[in-house]
């Protein structure tokens, strides 16, 4: 899928027209089931939302990849990077397979210099992402930058009638969509400063084992020497094959990067929280 850099539109307002927004974490972010009734309508370039739709399924490869779901590993990471304290400020970060970005909109609270969004669809970027980080960056409640993620913040009103946003953090931020490859291609070739990223933050993106190499490639052309991937899935999907351990071991046998389990969490599925670094890395 080609690679597609998606801009801030100008008139923020249009952006959150006819979202419903919800909150969770002290981060607000649109309710996804008024997204697919309004593309079902016909807002939805790709047709992923009917094509999910009369498939029954969260998942169609090469198609759709699970965006307009927030998954539950997403929270965990959220609560991980609290507790352990990860610091954003300064840094540039990526929220790899964002879906809703609030991984990549933490960073943004948390003072990074500059963080990007990726999505394998443009609809999740256009309809999800964006509208999330405008909505996060209205001046109401809690302001960005003020690192704290385990607060929450006072929502936006249900349909913000004015979105009086921070320019500065949208300044900070790109969206793009496409598949990791691609995307590398545009952001390494691109005539656009482009600086490594210090943090890479990614959730349930190992469920397809036949994926981990574009995923290992992304990670170690885009990361910095020193930089670290923060990475939160499922032990195991079931039906799908991946999981943790078996993306733990395709990585021992690249010997590019090391890697350490960080966090268990045993409610419900088991899940981690896996940090990696390049082996030879500070």
């Amino acid at each position: 899928k080609a690679a597609k850099e998606h801009e801030v539109p100008e008139d923020l307002d249009k952006v959150l027209e006819d979202k419903v927004m919800q909150t969770a974490l002290g981060l607000h972010y649109v309710k996804m089931s008024v997204v697919e009734m309004t593309c079902l309508d016909g807002a939805d370039e790709e047709g992923i939302v009917s094509k999910s739709v009369s498939s029954h399924s969260d998942l169609i490869p090469g198609v759709y990849e699970g965006g307009m779901k927030i998954w539950e590993c997403t929270y965990d990471l959220i609560r991980y990077l609290s507790e352990a304290e990860i610091q954003f400020t300064n840094k540039t970060v990526l929220d790899l397979g964002c879906g809703a970005g609030l991984l990549g909109i933490v960073a943004l609270k948390g003072k990074a210099e500059k963080v990007h969004f990726q999505d394998y669809n443009s609809t999740v970027i256009d309809k999800i992402t964006l509208p999330n980080v405008v909505a996060n960056s209205v001046h109401e409640g809690q302001r960005m930058g003020s690192g704290d993620n385990s607060r929450a913040s006072k929502p936006p009103s249900k349909k913000p009638r004015k979105a009086e946003c921070s320019s500065d953090a949208l300044a900070k931020c790109r969206f793009f969509s496409g598949e990791w490859s691609r995307v590398s291609q545009l952001l390494l070739s691109s005539s656009k400063a482009f600086s490594k990223y210090d943090i890479i933050l990614t959730s349930e993106t190992i469920y397809n084992p036949d994926c981990y190499g574009a995923l290992h490639d992304t990670l170690a052309q885009l990361l910095d020497e020193n930089g670290r991937v923060y990475l939160a899935s499922k032990v195991i999907y079931f039906g799908v094959g991946g999981g943790i351990y078996d993306f733990e071991k395709f990585i021992e046998e690249r010997n590019v990067f090391r890697s350490s389990i960080v966090k268990v969490i045993n409610k419900g599925l088991q899940r981690c929280i896996m940090e990696v670094a390049f082996k030879d890395s500070s």
